[in-house]
């Protein structure tokens, strides 16, 4: 049978020593996490005391604007802002979303363009759909 380690240059287990990988061995005297690193009734505290996050469209209320003029945001606070304008949508909130999304987009926006552009087909979106529920009404 063939050797298959070198088929598409990928490991087939964390066991191989690959030594031509050199992302997994950078370091190689760090040991791996200990996932059991806590004692049972650590653990159980912790679990007693995690609550789920549960978002029922008020991830706008969050958002301080205007935006605060920087060169850029972090990811996780752009995600935070196009999950505040994706829930307000999926909520059918289309007029809030549409006001949140000009909040965003002003002049002196520091979202990347592809972030811009995301919020304007959002907004696009939701006027269109804020349309057709005003003409069945």
């Amino acid at each position: 049978m063939a050797d298959l380690t070198g088929l598409m240059n990928i490991s087939l287990s964390d066991s191989e020593g690959d030594d031509n990988n050199t992302d997994t061995n950078k370091n190689n005297t760090d040991s791996p996490r200990d996932r059991t690193a806590l004692s049972e009734t650590d653990f159980q505290s912790l679990k007693a005391a995690y609550k789920a996050k549960t978002e029922n469209g008020d991830i706008w209320k969050k958002i301080k604007l205007p935006l605060p003029h920087v060169t850029g945001l972090n990811k996780p606070e752009i995600q935070e802002l196009l999950h505040a304008v994706e829930e307000l949508y999926f909520f059918r909130r289309y007029d809030e979303a549409i006001k949140l999304i000009h909040g965003l987009l002003t002049p002196e926006c520091p979202l990347d363009e592809e972030t811009q552009q995301l919020l304007r087909h959002y907004e696009l979106k939701a006027s269109q759909k804020l349309q057709n529920t005003n003409k069945h009404i």
